[in-house]
């Protein structure tokens, strides 16, 4: 069992949760994740670390509410704790001193954005950080993110705050705008397509585009062969061989394709569980 040691609601449907796992924070490096089962019914889900703390053995996860999964994690309090806890998984993000890097998180992407910006900060790249997300109210990690980085911009798609349009618009002025001043790199992680309008908007300047594919998943070690993606014409594996890939190789309407696969299941598991919940608190308010 692994403690939730605090809870922090960032929006209406997105949390943050510290957890105790000492041989976990230990080893975490940035671009990692974990894959968490909340109870002995549950499904495996994997989840990005957002933060780590080897000192305090307190690893940090963010989540949306989207599923049942997540819709019972984000009904866990303080002081709770999850059953499984499986980490750290995947590749690590290649951490170098490329010189200026453009790093682009949309939504809840923000949050697996975050760990990456520390650490090529710490490798003396000049960080440029573009996040995003529908409105003001749906930002996350505002300042954590700002204070790490050397330019910081916000875009949301109502113009509710900052930037009016999506983040895939302001890089593509951004390079117009800045032509002398060369990014060597982009690292872009959020819905997919937002990750392959960005990789669209980076290829004609040939700038190295990175992306991290949140494919379906199950066991996170490579066995089930569930997270198979197509980069480079080749299958690969999120989890073993990402979740990092090159995106101007991947498919992405393959992926596409297989995250909508148990749409219709997961819908069906949202309104069953939806259901139950009501009924269990009309029989608890009689």
């Amino acid at each position: 069992m692994y403690k939730i040691l605090k809870k922090e609601v960032l929006t209406e449907d997105i949390t943050k949760f510290d957890i105790y796992s000492p041989v976990i924070a230990l080893k975490a490096k940035a671009g990692q994740f974990v894959i968490i089962r909340i109870n002995n019914q549950g499904e495996r889900i994997p989840l990005t670390i957002a933060d780590s703390d080897p000192v305090a053995g307190v690893i940090t996860i963010i989540a949306l509410r989207r599923g049942k999964t997540t819709c019972l994690l984000l009904n866990l309090e303080q002081g709770d704790s999850i059953l499984d806890l499986v980490g750290p998984l995947g590749k690590e993000s290649e951490i170098e001193k490329f010189g200026r890097v453009a790093l682009i998180g949309g939504g809840v992407g923000i949050a697996p954005i975050f760990p990456i910006v520390k650490a090529l900060k710490n490798r003396q790249n000049h960080v440029i950080s573009i996040i995003g997300a529908k409105n003001k109210n749906s930002l996350i990690l505002v300042e954590e993110v700002k204070n790490q980085s050397h330019e910081f911009y916000i875009c949301t798609d109502d113009g509710s705050y900052c930037y009016k349009g999506f983040v895939s618009c302001f890089l593509s002025e951004y390079l117009s705008n800045n032509a002398d001043k060369k990014i060597d790199r982009v690292i872009a992680i959020g819905p997919v397509p937002m990750m392959k309008a960005v990789c669209d908007v980076t290829r004609p300047y040939n700038i190295k585009t990175i992306v991290s594919l949140n494919s379906i998943m199950v066991d996170g070690t490579g066995m089930c062969g569930t997270c198979r993606v197509e980069v480079g014409e080749k299958t690969r594996f999120a989890c073993v061989d990402g979740p990092d890939f090159d995106g101007h190789l991947v498919n992405f309407e393959l992926l596409i394709n297989r995250q909508n696969i148990y749409l219709e299941e997961e819908k069906k598991s949202m309104q069953e569980y939806l259901k139950d919940h009501e009924c269990k608190i009309l029989n608890h308010i009689g």
